[in-house]
């Protein structure tokens, strides 16, 4: 057993343990709708839209998180705008801003005599070197998570089903998409300090997506999700620790793991009961349908 506590008695792996949950948190009630509407595309593409923000407040001197939700809020602005052209599809928008801002954020870099470690740090995070401001700011985050999530969760159950359905209850599928985008936002910002946006995806993804083989109601997923995302989070340090690898690369890489090994015991449950045992995501949202 001593194997398996000595990194946690150490002050930064604790620090790095309570961060990775805290964004597991984060990432699972915003992953969670990010995977039942399909739009892991959109999360891939908010990650690295980051990266203008981020480059021009480290030339700046700023706080990154600034330039972080600088570059979100440009981002979410312009899948917002974009994706109203009848002419455009969404993943056309999507992908014209995701390139553009990737590309921008590079040239940015670039000008910089520390290019590379810039964004290496961009790009992977650093779990280990998590300290107090962080954690704050992803306490923070979580608790935003929390309201806006459980505020929220009819209005996104009705969007992910129909969204005809949702004008019939009286909501706005826009203000509903746009409060989810601010979701995603959310996980993304705060936890790219700690993994980052590269790696955070995995975090996004992984855990709902292994969820969703499994469970049939979306609280459960959500739940599910975060204690994934925790289990990734304890075994990716602790191989990290024994094996000399990088921590966050680790912990997605965990993440990801899981995530096949969920996929792998659902398929045998399958012809085990040559029944399907998991719900389609449209499934679990008709079962929540208010």
């Amino acid at each position: 057993m001593d194997w398996i506590l000595e990194p946690f008695a150490v002050g930064f792996v604790q620090r790095a343990f309570l961060a990775g949950v805290l964004v597991s948190v984060v990432c699972a009630i915003a992953g969670t709708w990010v995977v039942l509407r399909g739009m892991a595309f959109l999360g891939d593409a908010m990650s690295h839209g980051l990266l203008p923000g981020v480059a021009l407040a480290s030339l700046a001197g700023v706080d990154l998180v600034v330039g972080a939700v600088a570059s979100a809020i440009v981002m979410t602005a312009g899948v917002t705008a974009l994706g109203r052209s009848r002419r455009l599809s969404q993943d056309t928008a999507i992908g014209l801003l995701f390139v553009g801002m990737l590309a921008t954020g590079v040239i940015i870099v670039s000008s910089s005599a520390s290019f590379a470690v810039d964004l290496t740090g961009f790009l992977f995070g650093d779990v280990l070197a998590v300290g107090p401001r962080e954690l704050w700011q992803l306490v923070i985050a979580a608790l935003v998570t929390l309201v806006v999530g459980v505020g929220g969760h009819r209005a996104f159950v009705a969007l992910a089903f129909d969204v005809r359905k949702a004008h019939t209850l009286g909501l706005r599928p826009d203000l509903e998409h746009g409060l989810l985008l601010v979701l995603i936002t959310i996980a993304i910002v705060s936890s790219f300090r700690v993994v980052g946006t590269l790696l955070v995806f995995a975090l996004l993804i992984a855990p709902p997506a292994a969820a969703v083989l499994w469970a049939r109601r979306i609280p459960v997923v959500v739940v599910s999700a975060v204690l994934l995302g925790v289990l990734a989070n304890a075994i990716g340090l602790l191989v990290s620790w024994h094996a000399g690898t990088a921590a966050g690369a680790t912990v997605a890489a965990t993440a990801v793991a899981l995530f096949a090994l969920s996929s792998l015991a659902a398929a045998v449950r399958s012809r085990r009961r040559a029944t399907p045992t998991a719900a389609s995501p449209a499934e679990i949202v008709e079962n929540r349908t208010p």
